[in-house]
């Protein structure tokens, strides 16, 4: 039947993705996160929460889990164990956990079987909700807790709790008497395919994208499409480069970026300082990071002279089973990983640093 099905309508499915799908165009992305940023200061906790922080507060950000039925297709299947021990660290540090969005793969999936074979991640997940530490934010591959009426139903089967789930937050920290805010958002604003109205949405995640899923027709997203990926994270970064006193952090993407650099771009720097100074331990440590990415399929956007304003969670669903994640703790905030180390423990291997400080300091004013 499938067969048959994809004869029939897959040369027109490809045409209708083609036309309306997520190609990234500048001035629609640009224009949907100034719209969100604009709401959710003009009207705090309508499409997201506005949290004042200080350098004692801790946040740990990750996304796009996409988790699954465990079945063939179940790209979080790998990195359940990483995801689970990481949860475990920032629960018993006290860490607040912004989820990103793409949370549950809901393009793919039905919600009864994402439920019943993610019990033991929900209940990490959970642990947050009860100690008022969780803000859950929606991607496009779960737009379904946006526009269900069924959705806080679902959450409180999964939670016990009705939580509200939001669009994006914001992060605001003084320098002196200065705000810098850190805007938060899955980052798929902008795509015509689940940013749009009610109704275009609901039809995006209950018909379209399942329907393109059971026909096995490749998502044309940023997730899947290397040269997509490349133009999105260029697209993210040209509009917060614009935008002053602010940084920006998305998901979406599935690329790490750091302070407005890949991971990938980052390594080949280190590589060059390792190789002049003749440091075999960072080689060697740098060489492995530089397959990974490369097998992965990351491109290095070439952004030029740029702010480091721009920020990537990267995921939690890598083929080898590594998760990718920002940490702001201690006045610092970090890209981290946490990988398969010796006898398949998980460990967590810090990427890259900076002071929030410094991160302000930079951006502050400049417009």
């Amino acid at each position: 039947m499938r067969k048959l099905l994809q004869r029939l309508f897959g040369a027109w499915i490809i045409r209708m993705s083609n036309k309306f799908g997520s190609r990234p165009d500048q001035k629609r992305i640009h224009d949907a996160l100034s719209t969100l940023y604009k709401t959710i200061n003009e009207e705090p906790g309508k499409r997201g929460p506005i949290f004042e922080i200080t350098d004692t507060d801790k946040f740990i950000i990750l996304s796009d889990q996409h988790k699954g039925a465990r079945d063939y297709a179940d790209d979080f299947s790998l990195a359940e164990k990483n995801y689970l021990k990481a949860l475990e660290h920032y629960h018993q540090h006290d860490f607040h956990y912004i989820n990103l969005g793409d949370s549950e793969e809901l393009w793919e999936n039905l919600m009864e079987s994402v439920i019943k074979h993610n019990k033991a991640t929900f209940e990490a997940e959970k642990a947050f909700i009860t100690r008022d530490r969780f803000t859950k934010i929606f991607g496009n591959h779960d737009l379904y807790w946006d526009n269900d009426p069924l959705s806080s139903f679902n959450l409180n089967r999964i939670y016990g709790k009705k939580i509200r789930i939001y669009e994006g937050t914001i992060l605001r920290m003084f320098i002196g008497e200065s705000p810098f805010d850190i805007f938060l958002t899955h980052g798929h604003q902008g795509d015509l395919q689940s940013d749009g109205n009610w109704f275009s949405k609901w039809f995006v995640s209950t018909i379209w994208a399942p329907l393109q899923a059971y026909l096995q027709i490749n998502p044309n997203t940023p997730a899947y499409d290397n040269q997509l990926k490349t133009a999105h994270n260029t697209m993210m970064y040209s509009w917060i480069a614009e935008q002053p006193n602010m940084a920006l952090i998305t998901g979406h993407t599935h690329q790490p970026v750091f302070a407005s650099l890949t991971h990938l771009e980052r390594i080949y720097v280190k590589l060059d300082k390792a190789k002049k100074e003749k440091n075999t331990e960072d080689l060697m440590f740098l060489n492995g990071e530089l397959h990974k990415r490369i097998k992965e399929g990351d491109k290095a956007p070439r952004l030029g002279k740029y702010k480091p304003d721009y920020f990537n969670s990267g995921c939690c669903c890598f083929s080898d089973g590594d998760i990718t994640g920002i940490e702001i703790e201690n006045g610092m905030t970090r890209l981290i990983k946490w990988s398969y180390h010796k006898n398949n423990i998980p460990e967590r291997i810090l990427l890259e640093e900076m002071k929030l400080s410094d991160l302000a300091d930079q951006n502050l004013f400049n417009g």
